[in-house]
């Protein structure tokens, strides 16, 4: 009987440091159940943070300025990034601190980003503003041109508007017979000199005065002739035939004006006669001499 209580004692014994030890077994491979859990969780977490990190460095990395001091900027908070993501990978920085950090750059870059984008937004618009100042620019300055164009045609057109005009003009040549009458003639070994009448026309914006008038005289060969009565030149270094000054007070008028030639050998054919004020041509008409 002792044997058997003894034994039975010994297998309750037994029993229960089972039990103890099985108790403590499981306690132990729920306590690395969790540990290996915490790990993981860490691992996962360590993993996202990087993760993050590296898009942010790709963020700052697409950011675009030409502001230097914000380029500088932007620079220390890349190093700043770069600085967490080796610590981070060496598990010398807290997460919770790397994450703080993280969200506080990434904040840092919002507000790069709207600022860049109220910097583009205000250089379009400069730019915008500088083109229609160019344009409004060159607007006036065509403007300035075709004023200048109009004042210079308008300048053109009172020069051309006070040049005198004549009329009706008529050559005729005359011979003067020993007894000092004249005669018409179309003869040229005959021709003692040579009449142009004209009328000069009204010409209100025309200034009044005495008026210096010309004839050039070309015989047929495109020669001009030199007079007796001519000093050979106008004012303008023309060569002219004849001159005559004429009072001339801005109304109709007519004229005559005298060619004595120098020369008595003059060419059969068509002689053309130009009436001259200063250097313009305000008149032509022709003589048949044969």
């Amino acid at each position: 009987m002792e044997s058997q209580r003894i034994l039975v004692i010994t297998s309750a014994v037994l029993t229960m440091v089972c039990i103890a030890l099985g108790l403590q077994l499981y306690q132990i491979n729920q306590t690395v159940a969790e540990v290996e859990a915490d790990n993981s969780a860490i691992s996962l977490e360590r993993d996202q943070v990087l993760f993050d990190l590296e898009k942010l460095s790709f963020s700052y990395d697409t950011l675009s300025t030409e502001n230097v001091l914000m380029l500088a900027q932007i620079a220390t908070q890349k190093n700043d990034i770069n600085r967490l993501v080796n610590q981070v990978k060496n598990g010398n920085w807290s997460l919770a601190r790397a994450k703080k950090e993280s969200e506080t750059l990434r904040g840092i870059m919002k507000g790069y980003v709207a600022t860049i984008d109220s910097l583009n937004q205000l250089n379009l618009a400069l730019i915008d503003e500088n083109d229609q100042m160019r344009a409004r620019v060159e607007e006036v300055q065509e403007r300035n041109a075709n004023l200048v164009e109009r004042q210079e045609n308008m300048a053109e057109m009172i020069t051309a508007g006070q040049t005198l005009q004549a009329a009706e003009a008529s050559a005729e040549g005359i011979r003067i017979l020993s007894n000092g009458r004249q005669r018409p003639t179309t003869r040229a070994a005959r021709l003692s000199m040579v009449r142009v009448c004209f009328t000069l026309l009204e010409n209100r914006i025309a200034s009044a005065g005495s008026k210096n008038l010309h004839l050039q005289v070309s015989n047929p060969s495109g020669e001009i002739l030199m007079g007796e009565q001519s000093d050979n030149a106008n004012a303008l270094g023309n060569p002219v035939s004849a001159s005559r000054e004429v009072d001339y007070n801005n109304e109709r008028i007519e004229a005559c004006i005298f060619f004595i030639p120098t020369s008595k050998d003059l060419l059969t054919g068509v002689y053309t006669i130009r009436i001259l004020e200063g250097n313009e041509v305000i008149g032509t008409t022709q003589l048949v001499l044969s």
